[in-house]
This record gives C-alpha cells, structure tokens and sequence, in this order.
C-alpha cells in the first residue's frame, strides 16, 4: 500500500508535459508579431537607403572618377569644396530657396486653410481641387511650368502683353534673379496643398467653446485668431514646417527641369551641384562629398528652427 502511495505522491510531483511547439502561437505573440511586422521596411531601408548613404560615404573619401579605380585622398573632397566658388553659390541658394519657400508655403497654406474652413457652396469640390498641385508628378508638372513661363510664347508674359502691363514680359528663366524667383514660386505652389490640408485638419479639431468664450470676452476677428486659433494651430504648424524644410531642401527634380541649375549655375540647389559633378561630370567622390555636406547643413537650418519656436 506505502509503494502505492508513493508512487501516485512521485506522478503528482512530477513536472507537466511540455505543449508541443506551434507555429502558429509563437507567430501570434505580441512581440513576435511586431518584429515580424517590423522587419519588411527595415529591411527596405537598409536596401534602398542605408547602402546608398553609407556607400556614398565611403565615396566621398576617394578620388572616383567614372571607369577609373578610385584613390584614398581622406579629405581632400572637402577640401576642394572649401575653395569651389559654385559649391559655395549652391549652399547659399539652397538656404534662400528653402527658407523663402517654406515661409511663403507656411503663410499661404494658413491662409488657405481658414477660408476652407468656412461654409461656401462646392466647399468638397474646391477642397479636392487644392490638392492638385500636390498629386500631379512633379517632372508633368514643372513642364507645364515651363510652358507657362516661356519668355515668347508662355502664358504669363502673354497676359503682361495683352493686359498692356509690358510691352516684352521678363525672360523668367534666363537671368539669375528671375529664375530663383520662379523656381521658389513653382515650389511654393506645389507645396500650398501639404500645409493647407495639414493646418486645415489642425482648424477642426479646435473646440468651438473656445472661440464663443473669447467672443463673449469682447474679442473680435483678428483677437480670436491671435488669441484662440493660432496657439491652438502652433504644434501642427511646427511638424510640417519641419517636414516642408526636409523635402525642400533635397528638393531636386522640379529645378533640375526648370532650369538645370542656370543661367550660370545661379540656380544650383546642394541636390543638383551634386548630381551634376557625379553624373555630368564623373566625379563621384566629390559629388558624394557635396551630398554629404547637405547634412550639416540641414542639421543647422533645424537647430535655427527649434531655437526660433522655443524663444517664441
């Protein structure tokens, strides 16, 4: 009787058997599923982005020329840069291009945000008419652009003539001044939708109590704005200017069309001067060098940008 007793106690001590292994549990795991989820774009990135960023890199270190063995010169790129006028020329107009576009496109697309927000016939037609600037292939659109700015036969010297505002219209894109004012405008246009949709969705998630309360303290239009809409508006304003800075400054197919970088490189944008050393020219280690040099860059435009909102 005792054996029994002590060997059903050792069968009840015993440890439980373990569950056979399923597929199908561990994959519906938390964890297992997230980094299961996770791994195609990470994967992705390091294809098409990371192996490009850290070749170009390397790159930028040597002397490569096209069909030639590339030599070490450490920072013999960045040198040339130091002493290249037309990188120079390229850093200032990508800092005037992007700042002035970004304000213009912050301004318009507020603007542009507060009469969508207001009650008007056709308001869903014109709300799907403001993203078509956004939606149509930047290469269609700048071509257009082209047309349009064509110092003989362009719509805009047309309208200057017939209107008997000028007997010539300007050369839009042939002297330098006229053409950085153009390329701003083309990107100011395109990029009106991102900040008007963006700010517009900002507006409508402003409670409306707000705006009552500040009416029944005596403020008007401009003091609700002020007061009510544009703290409100702020934190959403900050994300897509920063997002604006981003894609403006890598901005590089609408100037590569419009202009090229012309007249006499007054056009080159950092994107551009890069591409036009390592593929016009071949230097792919001084061009890799001048896209290196666009993160420092950026990186300040930033800084300059925090520091702004934060003593605001």
């Amino acid at each position: 009787m005792s054996k029994i007793l002590e060997a059903s106690r050792a069968g009840a001590l015993a440890a439980p058997a373990r569950r056979p292994f399923r597929l199908g549990g561990f994959v519906e795991r938390e964890s297992v599923f997230s980094w299961l989820m996770l791994t195609p774009p990470l994967l992705f990135l390091l294809a098409f982005l990371g192996y490009p960023f850290i070749y170009g890199v390397y790159l930028s270190f040597f002397n490569k020329e096209v069909a030639r063995a590339a030599d070490f010169v450490g920072f013999g790129n960045f040198v040339k840069l130091y002493n290249d006028p037309i990188f120079w020329q390229a850093v200032r107009n990508t800092i005037i291009f992007t700042g002035v576009a970004t304000v213009l496109k912050a301004s318009g697309g507020l603007g542009m945000a507060l009469v969508m927000n207001q009650s008007f016939r056709m308001k869903s037609f014109a709300r799907a008419m403001l993203l078509l600037p956004f939606i149509v292939p930047t290469v269609l659109s700048t071509v257009a652009w082209q047309w349009i700015l064509d110092p003989g036969m362009g719509l805009f010297n047309r309208l200057l003539v017939v209107s008997g505002l000028a007997t010539t219209g300007p050369s839009w894109l042939g002297t330098p001044t006229m053409a950085m004012v153009s390329i701003i405008m083309v990107n100011t246009w395109r990029g009106l939708p991102f900040f008007g949709i963006s700010i517009l969705a900002g507006l409508q998630t402003i409670p409306v109590d707000l705006h009552e309360s500040a009416t029944i303290d005596g403020a008007g239009t401009w003091g609700r704005f002020r007061y009510v809409t544009l703290p409100s508006l702020l934190p959403v304003i900050l994300i897509v200017t920063t997002f604006s800075i981003v894609i403006t400054f890598f901005d590089f197919q609408l100037v590569y069309v419009l202009t090229g970088g012309g007249p006499a490189n007054s056009t080159h944008l950092m994107a551009t001067y890069a591409y036009s050393l390592s593929m016009g020219a071949g230097q792919m280690g001084l061009g890799s060098a001048v896209a290196l040099s666009m993160v420092p860059v950026l990186g300040l435009l930033l800084v300059l940008l925090t520091l702004f909102v934060r003593k605001d």
